[in-house]
This record gives C-alpha cells, sequence and structure tokens, in this order.
C-alpha cells in the first residue's frame, strides 16, 4: 500500500539519554522519513547523562500532568504515534484514549520482566490491548506477547533492531590504529571495549572485575549512568588499565578501537551494539540473555557466557584475545547485514504502518 498523502508519523522515547531505543528511533525516523513518511521525535522527559538527543521534551518527567497533556497536543497533529520501550506504553496508552490517534508500541526487552506480578501482568495486558499493532524484536518475543498477555496474534509483527550499515564500515589495521589515538588509548595493548549505560542491569561492574584478573589487558568503558561511581572504585584494583572514557557521539569509532566488545548484561532484547559490532567486524564476548542469540553465533562470532559469572567472562574474554581468525570480520558483517540492515527494517516498518492506517477511518489518519 502507498503512503497516504500527509500521514506524519510521531515517535515517542523516554528520554533525550542517548541510548539504544533513543537512537534507533531517530534513526528510524530518518529511514522512513526517506520512504515517504515524514515524522518527529519527541522525548517523554529531559535524560540525566551528559550525552543527549538534540529532540523535544513532552514535560518535566514521564508521569508529569504537563507530559501527558503535551502528547495529547502533539499527537493532534500526526496521523500515528510509535511508543518505543515499555515507559512509553503506559503513557501513550492512557494519554492517547479518545483522542483519534492509533499508536504501535515497540517492545523493546524482555516482556517475562513485566510479569513479575498478576497486577503487573493485568496492567499491561490493558495498555497493550490499546496499541493498534505490537512491534516484537524476535518471533519468540512475539510468542510471549500472545502467550502472556493475550495480545491477538493479527495485532504483533516482528520486525528486529536495525543500524544504518554506512555507519558502521568494516574495520581495518589503519582505522583500528587511528581510533585509539583519537581516544588516548593505548596502540599496541590488548583492548576490551564496554559501550553502554552504565545502568544496573547492564553490569559493567561484571567486566571490570573480569579485566582487573587480566594481566596487560585494558578495558575502556564508553558510557555514563547510576553505576559510574561503582565501576570507578573497582578501576581503582587495576590502575593504568580501566579507562572511563564517558558518553560518546562516535561509536563507530569507540569499536574500531576494541579487539573485543563485552557485554555482561544481566537482561537484554536485542542489542543494537552487538549488530554494530558485527559490522564492523569485530569479535563479541557477551552474556548468553534475552535474544542475543539472535546476533552473535557462539563460537563463530564471538562467545557467549552465563549472565554474572565473572570467571566464565574472563575465560571468555582471554581466549578471544588470543585467537585469529581472519575469517570473522566477513562472517560478522555478514551476518548483520543479512537481518539487521536498517533499509531492510525500514521496509518491514513502512509495510506496518500502511497496515495500521488502513484500519482506522479516514479521520483518524488525516
Amino acid at each position: 500500500m502507498s503512503t497516504p498523502t500527509g500521514t506524519t508519523v510521531l515517535h515517542v522515547v523516554a528520554s533525550t539519554d542517548r541510548r539504544g531505543a533513543e537512537v534507533f528511533a531517530s534513526k528510524l525516523n530518518e529511514a522512513l522519513s526517506a520512504k515517504g513518511w515524514p515524522g518527529q521525535v519527541v522525548a517523554l522527559a529531559p535524560g540525566v547523562t551528559q550525552e543527549r538527543l538534540e529532540v523535544p521534551t513532552l514535560g518535566p518527567g514521564r508521569r508529569s500532568p504537563a507530559t501527558f497533556r503535551g502528547l495529547r497536543r502533539i499527537a493532534a497533529r500526526s496521523g500515528l504515534v510509535v511508543a518505543h520501550g515499555s515507559t512509553t506504553l503506559p503513557l501513550c496508552a492512557i494519554g492517547l484514549a479518545g483522542s483519534g490517534r492509533p499508536f504501535v508500541y515497540r517492545n523493546i526487552g524482555d516482556p517475562t520482566h513485566w510479569g513479575t506480578s498478576r497486577l503487573r501482568r493485568l496492567r499491561s495486558k490493558v495498555f497493550l490491548r490499546r496499541a493498534a499493532a505490537v512491534v516484537a524484536l524476535t518471533p519468540a518475543t512475539a510468542r510471549q506477547l500472545v502467550d502472556i498477555y493475550e495480545v491477538p496474534q493479527e495485532r504483533v509483527r516482528a520486525i528486529p533492531r536495525g543500524v544504518p550499515a554506512e555507519d558502521f564500515p568494516l574495520r581495518t589495521a589503519q582505522r583500528r590504529v587511528a581510533a585509539r589515538q583519537r581516544f588516548g588509548l593505548p596502540v599496541d595493548a590488548p583492548l576490551v571495549v564496554y559501550l553502554g549505560a552504565m545502568s544496573p542491569e547492564k553490569r559493567p561492574d561484571v567486566a571490570v572485575a573480569a579485566v582487573c584478573g587480566m594481566d596487560g589487558t585494558h578495558l575502556a568503558l564508553f558510557g555514563d549512568g547510576s553505576e559510574r561511581g561503582t565501576v570507578e572504585r573497582l578501576a581503582a584494583e587495576a590502575p593504568g588499565r580501566i579507562h572511563m572514557m564517558g558518553s560518546t557521539p562516535e561509536p563507530a569509532m569507540a569499536l574500531a578501537a576494541a579487539d573485543v566488545l563485552v557485554v555482561p548484561s544481566q537482561t537484554e532484547g536485542l542489542p543494537g551494539v552487538l549488530i554494530e559490532a558485527g559490522l564492523t567486524g569485530i569479535p563479541v564476548v557477551a552474556s548468553d540473555v534475552g535474544y542475543v542469540r539472535e546476533i552473535v553465533a557462539d563460537g563463530c562470532t564471538g562467545r557467549l557466557v552465563p549472565p554474572g559469572d565473572v570467571e566464565a567472562l574472563r575465560h571468555a574474554l582471554a581466549a578471544t584475545l588470543a585467537e585469529q581468525d581472519p575469517g570473522l570480520p566477513d562472517r560478522a558483517r555478514a551476518r548483520s547485514l543479512a537481518e539487521f540492515s536498517l533499509e531492510r527494517v525500514a521496509e518491514k516498518w513502512s509495510a506496518l504502518l500502511s497496515d495500521v492506517l488502513s484500519e482506522v477511518s479516514p479521520s483518524s489518519s488525516s
């Protein structure tokens, strides 16, 4: 179906912090705009980290009455709304009720984490049923949304995260050196890179503990968040080898500096940083959680370990650093291109949005 003339898309993210869901929403908006779906990205509230996206906020807080009013006001100028991530779901489900504006909810994590109590499951069911469509990152997640939260199967679609391949070129030896020089990192030492928020569920402390026990290996942490203080205290055990880099607007250069990317999270959905690492052609050591296996082929493009197991992580990092596999970069990039290029993902989103608009009245999609 062709795009209805004048239809615009409002993408709603949790905050202005430069995190995975927020960055993807911005990239998806650009890709959909190129396909005839003009749009705008807005955040529920201001971020708390130094590295932020330049997008407007709807209010002072995620549950503020002003935020609800701001959403309703700006949604009135859009054809439909896409809510990115769990904190946007209740606001869109409540704030858009009776507005005539349909919304699509994009689930970005493990939906079983919402169902830790009967009340939470019930609340999530109510909110999810108000969405015109629900996007899951994987077919397995889609099945969970249907089985656990009773979302009608015809309203659930599996669309993975996408990354612009041109933003993450295959890493060369020259680019590796240039990246390390730019960030002031040792050129010749083995280097593990952590790239993501320093939040409790991401477990940057596990990465630090693992590398502290690896003589001569350095760890560069790109990111910020509530766990930064804890990480800095742990880093004192390996003076000169743990580098606190802060947030960066250059994730491609951060990855180019790495010999291996570490993702020690306790819980994950479908992490974009793993796709980016694959496009860059660097190996990954990650926790075997969520849908990490959808991206990382264990023993082929990286290694997977149990979450929270410092010894297993240390062993996997050491083995990966010691291994010289000249075929890995091409394998990793080919895998990411085949499944997770932004162009392919945007095509699926365009089809979904057309389907959603075909099911609403003309007055709702003007």
